[in-house]
């Protein structure tokens, strides 16, 4: 079991409230949230269908927004929050922004990319390293997603 400090707990609730504001409008419930030197200087939640962008991941628009806060694409003091496990995509701009720790809620069997499908924050030849835990308020977001998809496909 990972350890989590209650920081982390207070930032992942934060990341599960921008989910609930995803499902409120129809789309999967994912948010994330960027955190440096204990603020949140950067908030997302799944826009895909509004936006209608394969893009429009909550962890890009976090990193995107946390950007503009700080006039900066390095976020190399920071941390992402993000209810679920990073797929590929985003796992790249993770690495690319430069992102110093990820927390995240519950596993993605089928897109993660952190430790499901792929570990790509453990490949060694890339030239950042990002720190990660996965597994706080796994259930509750399993339950989450769980539910929503549940509504999603009744008849």
């Amino acid at each position: 079991m990972t350890d989590f400090t209650e920081a982390d707990k207070l930032y992942m609730k934060e990341a599960i409230k921008e989910a609930e504001n995803a499902a409120e409008v129809g789309e999967v419930p994912i948010g994330a949230v960027v955190v440096c030197e204990g603020k949140i200087i950067g908030r997302g939640s799944n826009r895909k269908n509004m936006g209608k962008s394969a893009l429009k991941h909550a962890e890009i628009i976090a990193i995107e927004d946390a950007s503009s806060v700080i006039g900066d694409w390095r976020l190399d003091e920071c941390s992402l929050y993000v209810t679920l496990e990073p797929c590929l995509m985003c796992s790249g701009a993770i690495i690319h922004a430069r992102v110093r720790n990820v927390i995240f809620g519950t596993t993605e069997p089928k897109f993660g990319g952190v430790v499901s499908l792929a570990k790509t924050f453990d490949i060694e030849r890339l030239n950042h390293k990002v720190n990660y835990k996965g597994g706080l308020y796994a259930e509750e977001i399993a339950s989450m997603m769980k539910s929503f998809f549940k509504k999603l496909r009744k008849p």
